[in-house]
């Protein structure tokens, strides 16, 4: 069976089954308490299990093929790839749900009767474990299903799942294959030593306990189902192969991975291993970029630079040195593009991030390693010790050259060497050593604040936003929490509103201000100004108020009111980001995604993916592209819909969010439609015009630009032809001749510098005339002032030049002030220039080479000027 085959035939089963298909979320998990990435299943279901979140299916039951990843943190298997035929760092978990619906009794059946009926598989191999107090399970497979009880064997910390030390939990029970006895002993999965031959392909997990702080079990008010089925394990199992490399999305990378690299299956460990290693890698790395996460040294990206560059590496010692990645891909793609469209519609980007790492990192990869080979010849190790390599090695290995710690380890593990650990530590810390700046004064609730919210969330519900639609309403205050008593909030309040007008930061956009007021007779007309608009919790506006008259009362009526101009400016830069963001994808490519953003009323921030710095053309088109559809006039539409109805359209939703199933989505104009939240202009032409001002680099891979919307461009040309205005009068020609002008006057400049510099040197040539005549025996010591230090030194060399003349010492006070020593000497003098100024040079605190003909000296103390050079007389002898 295909892939493709068993995806359909899974969601087929429990369709039939009223499950509702879910399709497969991104590898970034958003729940708090997530890993990583995505790596099992039931993860984007955690916020229904832990009650958090309303279930959205009706019945609540769910399917879905979940792609996964497991590379880093607690569940990290990526030292085992390549070597084990069981270990992937990217796969596919089948997945079926019950949110409190049906339960074991369900559950059960139907895993036997998609293994056996649908599967066709033998289920005189299928080996069934439970937990030691699950009698109702076993129950269930013995007598309802007719598994014969030699073959279902109670396991216990195996069969039991935990979130964690306190909250929902509960048995499991797994299914085995048995591959036979030429892969171990009898005994079935309770026996340790037959883990190779009984391999779990099923997973069943019954939520139905809570265990609290004291360890206690009680009864969940619902029961759960949660399944994970192993993909690749079920087609190695529908093949009779232990290994998962049997799989089609597998074993069709494998193949490739030979034609790439010009090796084959059999011959050499190293190479088996490496094929195996970049088949599965090149999936994880596909799927990673392609979910929008750009290699970097920072979390998530560093995870993706460490499989990436290990590809590399791996076929590096197959003496590969043509790029493998960017064909291993585009195989990649043809596999799995039509179960995952995102990964078609993304491949352009995909490959072209892909291939400039793999190209960078392969420039340093040669020198690299023999670096390495070097430092690991020159170990000196007693023969019974294992070898250590120095850390600071490690980590210039990892700084110059781009070598991931764990590749590092993994070369000297081959090889049998420890690595110093604590050493590559030390000097990573020394290097990113960095202050960490304190959020005293900001926004950031802490403490019992957050304790003061819950209360008022707990008894007010959430805050209505009436914002899209009103700038001011009349509304009831339902919590007053006092601010700090120092930093830039100190004397402020956290007012809570029913209602409000106040969007609360959140996307990028900043939080609305304006004013708090209660009209004649309640609480004396207490004022205060909003400052800024938070959310405190989930739901929950946050005005940080600044009291100007009287208090606020719980109960009190007030009305609340935005500063309109300031919310007009924002939106004009909201909507205008959208549109830069349609532009930066036109221009550049589609790998382009959103990495962050920061709306303010005066300017845009926009952090993209891309891999170098853009071009004063790209900008160019950029803006040439924003302002004409600006100048369209289009309505920008911004609504409510379902998540399914928004990716119809073809909206963007961006890296890193987490959108419910009703989102809003924002239609600016024919060509950009993205999910936003935020608030935006009602027509393009409201944005006015857009001038990109700045673009620079804020990562690896990451460019982040600034702009300027409405008035702001306006103001910004203003401003320039002003200081335009400036620089003519001062060039004493009109603006519209300036560039000529300045022209004119550089050359003219240049002229008077080249008629300075030959007058200075007619001068110089006098003066060294005047000076030769002063020479003792060929020697010459003397002070002269008001000279450059360039002028002294050519002095110095045209008097040394001279017939006769064996050593020249020049000294003085430059125009620009400090002091200025110089020496030359000929060969013939025997006298070493440098150790001429030894001691003359501290003299004038300074210092300079150590050239024994010819010695330039600066320093600060003019003063020091006369006694260096009677320093060098003595240091003569005259």
């Amino acid at each position: 069976m295909r892939a493709d085959e068993l995806r359909r035939a899974w969601t087929e089963f429990f369709a039939a089954r009223a499950h509702t298909d879910v399709p497969s979320s991104g590898l970034i998990p958003h729940h708090p308490t997530a890993p990583m990435f995505t790596n099992s299943g039931m993860m984007p279901f955690v916020p229904y299990f832990l009650g958090e979140e309303a279930v959205p299916y009706d019945p609540p039951r769910a399917s879905s093929i979940q792609r996964c990843v497991r590379a880093g943190g607690k569940h990290n298997d990526l030292d085992a790839i390549g070597r084990s035929m069981r270990h992937l760092s990217f796969f596919e978990m089948l997945g079926n749900f019950s949110f409190g619906d049906y339960f074991k009794a369900e559950a059960i059946p139907w895993a036997w009767e998609f293994v056996t009926e649908t599967l066709g598989l033998d289920g005189d191999r299928v080996w069934v474990t439970v937990h030691t107090s699950d009698d109702e399970a076993e129950e269930i497979w013995a007598d309802g299903v007719g598994v014969p009880k030699d073959r279902i064997q109670r396991l216990d910390k195996d069969n039991f799942w935990e979130m964690g030390d306190v909250g929902p939990c509960g048995p499991s029970s797994e299914l085995f294959w048995d591959f036979g006895p030429d892969l171990g002993p009898e005994g079935g999965p309770a026996n340790p030593a037959a883990e190779e031959r009984y391999v779990e392909f099923w997973n069943l997990v019954f939520t139905q306990y809570f265990r609290g702080p004291d360890g206690e079990l009680t009864d969940l008010p619902s029961t759960n189902v949660d399944t994970g089925a192993g993909l690749e394990r079920i087609l190695g199992v529908l093949a009779d192969s232990a290994s998962l490399y049997a799989a089609d999305t597998l074993s069709v990378l494998t193949d490739r991975a030979q034609e790439v690299t010009g090796k084959s299956f059999g011959n050499d460990r190293l190479a088996d291993i490496a094929l195996r290693l970049i088949a599965d890698h090149t999936r994880t790395v596909a799927f990673l970029v392609s979910d929008g996460v750009m290699p970097s040294n920072e979390e998530r990206g560093y995870v993706l630079r460490r499989v990436l560059r290990r590809a590399v590496y791996f076929s590096y010692l197959l003496g590969v040195e043509k790029p493998v990645l960017p064909p291993m891909i585009e195989t990649c793609v043809d596999l799995m593009g039509d179960a995952y469209p995102d990964l078609a519609s993304n491949a352009d980007g995909v490959l072209t991030i892909v291939s400039r790492e793999e190209e960078r990192f392969r420039k340093t990869l040669k020198t690299g390693s023999v670096m390495l080979d070097d430092a690991l010849e020159g170990l000196d190790t007693p023969e019974d010790q294992t070898p250590v390599l120095d850390g600071g090695v490690a980590f210039q290995l990892h700084d110059t050259y781009g070598f991931p710690l764990e590749v590092t380890q993994e070369i000297l593990a081959e090889r049998g060497v420890d690595l110093d650990v604590d050493g590559f530590e030390t000097a990573m810390a020394d290097q990113r050593a960095r202050a960490k700046a304190a959020a005293k004064g900001s926004s950031v609730a802490v403490g019992d604040e957050i304790d003061a919210f819950r209360g008022i969330l707990s008894e007010s519900g959430p805050t209505e936003f009436v914002g899209r639609d009103l700038d001011s309403v009349t509304t009831t205050v339902v919590g007053v929490v006092p601010g700090p008593d120092e930093g830039n909030l100190a004397g402020t309040v956290s007012v809570f509103l029913r209602h409000s007008p106040f969007y609360a930061e959140s996307g990028g956009q900043i939080g609305d201000t304006g004013e708090i007021r209660v009209e004649g007779g309640q609480a004396d007309g207490a004022r205060g100004e909003v400052l800024d608009t938070v959310y405190a919790l989930p739901g929950l506006h946050r005005h940080v108020v600044r009291m100007t008259e009287g208090t606020f009362d719980l109960g009190s009526e007030v009305t609340a009111t935005i500063d309109v101009e300031r919310r007009a400016d924002i939106k004009r830069h909201h909507t205008g980001t959208h549109i830069l963001h349609w532009a930066l994808r036109e221009v550049l490519g589609d790998h382009v995604k959103q990495q962050g953003s920061l709306v303010l009323p005066d300017r845009l921030r926009f952090d993209f993916s891309h891999f170098q710095a853009l071009t004063d053309d790209e900008i160019a088109a950029i803006e040439d592209l924003a302002n004409h559809e600006i100048l369209t006039n289009a309505e920008a539409r911004h609504y409510e819909a379902t998540m399914d109805e928004a990716r119809d359209k073809g909206a963007i939703a961006f890296f890193g969010d987490k959108y419910g199933d009703i989102v809003r989505v924002l239609e600016a104009g024919e060509h950009s439609i993205e999910l936003c939240g935020g608030t935006h202009v009602g027509r393009l032409g409201d944005i006015g015009p857009v001038k990109v001002i700045a673009e620079e680099s804020v990562g690896s891979n990451l460019r982040r630009i600034t702009a300027i919307a409405g008035t702001g461009p306006v103001e910004r040309l203003r401003e320039r032809e002003r200081e335009l205005t400036v620089v003519a009068d001062a060039a004493g020609v009109p603006v519209t001749d300036l560039t000529a002008g300045v022209q004119k006057l550089r050359e003219q400049v240049k002229e008077a510098q080249d008629e300075l510099k030959a007058l200075r040197k007619e001068l110089s040539g006098s003066r060294a005339g005047d000076l030769a005549d002063q020479a003792v025996d060929g020697v010459l010591v003397a002070r002269v002032d008001g000279t450059e230090r360039n002028d002294l030194r050519e002095m110095a060399v045209s008097l040394r030049d001279r017939p006769d003349m064996r050593i020249v010492v020049l000294g003085g006070a430059p125009e620009g002030g400090g002091a200025a020593l110089v020496a030359a000497t000929t060969e013939e003098s025997g006298v070493h220039a440098g150790e001429l100024l030894g001691d003359a040079k501290k003299l004038i605190q300074g210092g300079g080479s150590n050239d024994p003909r010819l010695v330039m000296a600066g320093g600060k103390n003019a003063d020091g000027v006369g006694p260096a050079l009677d320093a060098v007389r003595a240091h003569l002898g005259s």
